[in-house]
């Protein structure tokens, strides 16, 4: 499976961005999608996931400002990110969760990431 993540950049304190995740390759079926990120010398964490058939869940950080839906006939996930801040920089990574017709077994996929960057 391959995971894809798009629409990283630099924007100001205060801007907008768009993230897309798409998922390919040998899928029968998503369990869940999700969004995560790593600042520089930190952990990964979690910012938004979807499992199929619910709804989001986001970090308190992102609560209000970000909101990440799930296309599911086209596998892509988004991440509208406003209002963003300095600490919201970061790699973000796309993170799937998918049975595939190989072995109809749950595995984790994850996208190489996007950078974004929140700097005036």
């Amino acid at each position: 499976v391959d995971v894809v993540e798009s629409g990283g950049g630099l924007v100001q304190p205060g801007g907008s961005l768009k993230l897309s995740c798409v998922a390919s390759g040998g899928i029968h079926s998503i369990n869940e999608m999700g969004w995560y990120r790593q600042a520089p010398g930190k952990a990964r964490e979690l910012v938004a996931v979807i499992r199929s058939g619910g709804k989001p869940n986001y970090a308190d950080s992102v609560k209000g400002r970000f909101t990440s839906s799930r296309d599911n006939a086209k596998n892509t996930l988004y991440l509208q990110m406003n209002s963003l801040k300095p600490e919201d920089t970061g790699v973000y990574y796309c993170h799937v969760e998918a049975v595939t017709t190989l072995d109809y077994e749950p595995c984790d996929y994850w996208g190489r990431g996007t950078q974004v960057t929140v700097s005036s």
